[in-house]
Order: C-alpha cells, then sequence, then structure tokens
C-alpha cells in the first residue's frame, strides 16, 4: 500500500494552535506573536543567501540590466510591494525591478483563478518583457512549487540568466531550479495553511534585505540617508531637506537653497555644500563616482 504523500510545513497543522477558536482574543494574539517572535532567527540561517542575490541585484542593475521578481498571490504582492517602493525612495527608474504576478494587475486585488497554475505563463509573461540572459529572476513562492514562478525559473536557466528562488518549504521544486534558494522554513502556521502570516512576513523581511542592500551598493545611501529620494510630494520634499541638513549640518533654508540649485537632487545638494562646489561640479564629481557621495567627495 502507498504511504500519503507528507504535507510541506507551511500546510501542516500547528498543535500549538488546535485550539485557536476557542481562545480569548488576548491570548490569539499572544500565541501569534510568540510564533512571530521566530521569524529572525528563520532569517538568520539564510543570511548568505540573501547577501548573494543583493549583490546580484546590485551588479545587474550597475551594468544596465533588469531585476525580475515573479510570483502568486500573498508572494507575488509581497514583491510587487517591494519593487513599487524603490522608485521614490532610491529614484530609481521604472523598468529597472520589474515585478511580475501571476494574472497580472487584476490579481493585486482580487483572485484570478488558475493563472498561478500556468507554468507556460511564467514564461510567457518573461519574454513578453524581453527577458535575457543578463537579467536576474527571483521566484517568490512560500511553497516553492507554484508552476507560474516555477515555469520562470525553468526559462531564466534556459536563456542562461540568474536565478534565485524565496521560498518557506525545504527541498521544493523552486529551491532546486534555481541557482541560490533561499529557503525560510517558518512551518506551520498558526491558522494552518494561510502563508500570509508567517511565511508571508518571512519572505516581506527577506525582499526588505535583498532590494535595500542592494540600492546600498549602488550608492543610493549615504551614512544611514536615502540620498536618492525622489521629493514627490510635500511630505518627500520635508525629508529631502532633513537629509541635506543631516548630511551636511546647515540650517532648514540653507538645505532648501541648495536643493533648489540642485534641481531638487539630494546628492547633489550634499556634495555642493560638503565640497564646497556649485552644482555643475557635483554633478560632474558623481558622475566620476558612480553616484555615490564619498566617492565623490574624496575627487
Amino acid at each position: 500500500m502507498s504511504q500519503p504523500m507528507r504535507l510541506p510545513p507551511t500546510e501542516q497543522r500547528n498543535p500549538l494552535s488546535a485550539e485557536l477558536d476557542s481562545l480569548p482574543t488576548l491570548d490569539l494574539v499572544r500565541l501569534m506573536n510568540r510564533l512571530d517572535a521566530t521569524i529572525p532567527l528563520v532569517i538568520a540561517e539564510q543570511l548568505e543567501a540573501i547577501a548573494q542575490v543583493a549583490d546580484w541585484a546590485a551588479d545587474r542593475l550597475a551594468a544596465g540590466a533588469r531585476v525580475f521578481y515573479q510570483g502568486a498571490g500573498t508572494s507575488g504582492r509581497l514583491a510587487v510591494l517591494d519593487a513599487v517602493e524603490l522608485l521614490p525612495t532610491f529614484r530609481l527608474a521604472p523598468g529597472r525591478v520589474i515585478p511580475l504576478l501571476a494574472g497580472g494587475e487584476q490579481a493585486l486585488t482580487r483572485s484570478i483563478e488558475g493563472a498561478e497554475d500556468d507554468e507556460q505563463l511564467g514564461r510567457a509573461d518573461l519574454l513578453a518583457h524581453q527577458f535575457d540572459a543578463g537579467d536576474l529572476l527571483i521566484g517568490v513562492a512560500a511553497s516553492g512549487r507554484t508552476p507560474y514562478a516555477l515555469g520562470g525559473l525553468r526559462y531564466a536557466a534556459e536563456v542562461g540568466a540568474a536565478t534565485a528562488a524565496l521560498v518557506c518549504n525545504p527541498q521544493s521544486p523552486m529551491a532546486a531550479a534555481a541557482q541560490v534558494a533561499i529557503e525560510l522554513v517558518t512551518g506551520p502556521e498558526v491558522l494552518t495553511g494561510s502563508t500570509r502570516l508567517r511565511a508571508g512576513t518571512a519572505q516581506k523581511l527577506a525582499l526588505n534585505m535583498i532590494s535595500t542592500a542592494a540600492m546600498v551598493r549602488l550608492g543610493k545611501v549615504y551614512g544611514n540617508l536615502m540620498v536618492d529620494v525622489q521629493p514627490t510630494n510635500a511630505k518627500l520634499r520635508e525629508r529631502a531637506a532633513r537629509i541635506v541638513q543631516e548630511s551636511t549640518g546647515v540650517d532648514a533654508a540653507r538645505a532648501r537653497q541648495l536643493l533648489d540649485q540642485a534641481g531638487w537632487q539630494v546628492k547633489t545638494a550634499v556634495v555642493m555644500e560638503l565640497a564646497g562646489v556649485g552644482a555643475t561640479e557635483a554633478g560632474r564629481r558623481l558622475d566620476a563616482g558612480q553616484g555615490r557621495v564619498r566617492e565623490a567627495l574624496a575627487l
């Protein structure tokens, strides 16, 4: 007689929450908090893989290539969130980090039945963006076996591109298909099978690390300040002025004067003040220093 297939950890029942529906609300959220507290320990075991993927992303972007995220459901939506926030935070041009979600933009707000089960769709979405060997693909799926993301990884391997998988189960098909696997084994959820919970939290943390570290490597950070922020609204303009103040020691009025002269490019304003040069020379130095403030100041 054949043995029943063992469920992956993310689909198994958690004995600690077996009576979840009978717990008082405070005890319920305490249990969730207790289980969530283990997530950083899971992340810590995968830091080398996370750093490798971040360096790959920085290298591809520096070379003019692109980084793609590909996933479905919660995993895909988290990838979209990470990608779109890079534009205002780091002044990253559109089309540099591209999130592909099974079912397209409609799937951001509602379920698109069957899209995640289509391996050929994963390939087709990459083809539609002329994905090639210079690009990087990061497949994101808690299960590690989503056909849509798996199809993308297999296509990326065929064209010779760098590939990574961000998954929450061990020894998954996606991990096997990728050159680097980030396996965040978060285990059974407090609500059985609901991977928007601990698995989703772990994936969000890992995506934050990959993208932020890549942006730091690209020179979009000076110290711990986002000196490439794109000040497209009042809040971000205030932040840009604070960054100039904190980087240079000038007062608010001088910070805004520098930003006006720099066309509201924070890095340019910082170099202008610290190097005692005009906007044109600051821009030249930044170009020569590959956009890095420290290198520009050393010239």
